[in-house]
């Protein structure tokens, strides 16, 4: 009689499974050699002192090199958990929860799910998503670019827009997300508002003019992306703004203003994409009550890129130009001082062989020049070295990075 009811139980059990999709384990392993060189150049000025000096020369330029065991030079390494549960009438609840991890060392396990970690609700009005999630201004970065935002051949617009935007500028804390149903046609979008969590006072003339209670809206960040894709055409434009630095007695917020556009057309035997970025980092504030003034610096740049199938893999190339507009400055006869812009430029150049659907060898090799003061590295590099004694004056000579050179070769599984 026991194992009857035992086996009666277990049916039970099984059947209450069966009627909800079973939970998914999935992940990816991604490990590679790379090795990265960049270059500074001395820019000491000639003096008469140094002129003067016996055997004086600049230190020409100094480089700085490493090469690494790496991981997730062409897809990002992972662990995850995902499952859906069907509610009936259309509706269904599903959960993601998605953990970095680094193979190379094994120093980082299933300790977070920082990658992902949301629940859903969707049905025929499209999908409800709280938790931890891509922004919808990071997407046109990996999916208008043939490398993505990874390796060496990682996309600097992508780089660029993350340095303005305070927390990074992929993914978004304690947020709430909703996604457009898939049956319109070709047109799809997201939108989300992630909550800054910040303490407020009431009233605001109490809080303090320091400490941890002065910051009254940072962190926080709204945006969104539509776009339309039908056959070999995808194209989709995303807006947003992250809120970095806010006190309330000062009057004074930081934002981050967010706006790209991509593009890509599959020809079959070639794919072209193409991606204009720009994030403006807005300082606004009123310390003396006499109105609003407006500083600020915009980081700009474009893409173009291609990929096209080899064989069993297929080969891809991208250019990406960044400059950066610094606030106008004015001497002291009220005339406009002029200052070249920061300006780099990013050429890549890599092959995927596919061994099979869940594995792939890859190869990929990328140069960025910097001018005017800019100092972006390719994706995984050292930093650049900034000061350094002439050994002949014994005085620190003037670096600025130069170029910034790296390679990936690796190995790719999913499962």
């Amino acid at each position: 009689m026991k194992k009857s009811l035992v086996a009666i139980a277990s049916m039970a059990v099984a059947g209450m499974a069966s009627a909800q999709s079973s939970v998914t384990l999935f992940g990816v392993v991604d490990v590679g050699v790379s090795s990265f060189s960049n270059k500074s150049n001395d820019v000491t000025p000639y003096t008469l002192t140094n002129v003067l000096t016996p055997g004086f020369a600049p230190v020409g330029s100094v480089k700085t090199t490493q090469t690494a065991l790496t991981n997730s030079a062409y897809n990002s390494s992972r662990l995850g958990f995902r499952g859906t549960e069907d509610l009936g009438g259309g509706l269904a609840a599903s959960f993601w929860l998605e953990a970095p991890i680094t193979p190379d060392d094994g120093a980082t396990g299933v300790s977070t799910f920082a990658r992902r970690s949301t629940v859903s609700l969707s049905g025929s009005f499209g999908e409800i998503r709280l938790g931890r999630d891509y922004k919808p201004t990071f997407w046109n970065h990996s999916i208008f670019a043939p490398f993505g935002t990874l390796g060496v051949g990682g996309n600097l617009l992508q780089i660029a827009s993350g340095t303005l935007e305070a927390g990074g500028n992929v993914r978004a804390s304690n947020s709430v997300g909703y996604f457009l149903p898939p049956n319109l046609g070709g047109f799809y979008g997201q939108a989300m508002v992630a909550f800054h969590e910040k303490t407020s006072i009431d009233s605001g003339a109490f809080t303090p003019a320091t400490g941890a209670l002065s910051d009254s809206r940072s962190g926080g960040y709204t945006g969104a992306r539509v776009g339309f894709a039908r056959g070999p055409f995808d194209v989709a434009i995303a807006v947003g703004r992250s809120t970095n630095t806010s006190n309330f007695q000062q009057g004074r917020d930081e934002y981050a203003k967010i706006a790209n556009l991509g593009a890509s057309y599959d020809f079959g035997v070639v794919k072209l994409f193409g991606e204009y970025s720009q994030t403006k980092n807005s300082i606004e504030f009123d310390p003396a009550g006499v109105g609003r003034t407006d500083s600020s610096t915009t980081t700009k740049g474009y893409l173009v890129g291609v990929s096209a199938p080899i064989g069993p893999g297929r080969i891809m190339a991208s250019y990406t130009r960044v400059r950066r507009d610094l606030p106008d400055t004015f001497n002291a006869l009220g005339l406009r001082v002029f200052t070249p812009e920061p300006r780099t430029d990013h050429l890549a150049l890599g092959y995927v062989h596919n061994l099979s659907k869940r594995t792939a060898l890859y190869a990929t090799v990328a140069r960025m020049k910097n001018r005017n003061g800019a100092a972006y590295s390719v994706v995984g590099g050292p930093a650049f070295a900034t000061s350094v004694i002439n050994p002949t004056l014994g005085t620190a000579a003037t670096l600025v990075p130069s170029t910034s050179i790296g390679y990936d070769i690796g190995i790719r599984h999913a499962f």
